[in-house]
Parts: structure tokens; sequence; C-alpha cells
């Protein structure tokens, strides 16, 4: 499983989780120490304007690891309302450049 950020510019990083492992709010606030220092390395300066991140209504994003580590990387939470997937911004941006990517090539299931 990956976990893509991205915003108007690009993609910004990429985790991919490793076989067996949870998803917690521990897993979720390291990843965010790492995307703090992608925006510092791919986008100079963005970090003193502020950064906003939109949430979906996952567990993980509301545990209190995780809010933590958003106030400790300075972070701005934009949550996205309930049952609204007409407002899932990787329906417009990210799938389709990976569909793109990803045409004609052939993925063998992982055993």
């Amino acid at each position: 499983m990956a976990t893509v950020f991205w915003d108007s510019e690009g993609i910004l990083f990429i985790n991919y989780k490793d076989k067996g492992v949870s998803i917690t709010g521990e897993y979720y606030a390291s990843i965010l120490e790492r995307l703090k220092e992608a925006i510092k390395q791919k986008r100079r300066g963005k970090l003193t304007k502020g950064v906003l991140l939109l949430h979906d209504n996952a567990p993980v994003h509301k545990s209190r690891v995780a809010l933590a580590a958003l106030l400790k990387v300075g972070f701005d939470i934009l949550n996205q309302p309930p049952y609204s997937p007409d407002l899932a911004p990787s329906d417009y941006y990210l799938f389709p450049k990976i569909k793109k990517e990803l045409r004609g090539e052939y993925i063998e299931k992982e055993k």
C-alpha cells in the first residue's frame, strides 16, 4: 500500500507500507515527519507559508498521536465532510496519473 501526498505542483512524498505493518497513529506520525522533510526539499519556502492537509475521516487521522504530530510539524487540517466521495481530490489528480503510468503494464499478484 502507498500513501501519497501531493500539491498543485505534483507529488511531494510517497510512503510504501511494508507487508504486515499496521497503520497506527504512531505510523502516521512518522510519515508526517518525513513529509515535512520532503516539503523542505521540494518546495523551499512553502513551510513558512503553512501547510494544509486534506484528511478523510479515517480513525488514524483522528488519533491523539496523529493530532499531536500535526501540531509538532506545524500542519493545519482541512477535514473532508463525511460521506463526500465527490470531494476526493485523488479521483481528479492522483488516479489519472497512476493509470497513465501503468497503462500497458502487467502487475503480478503478490503471494
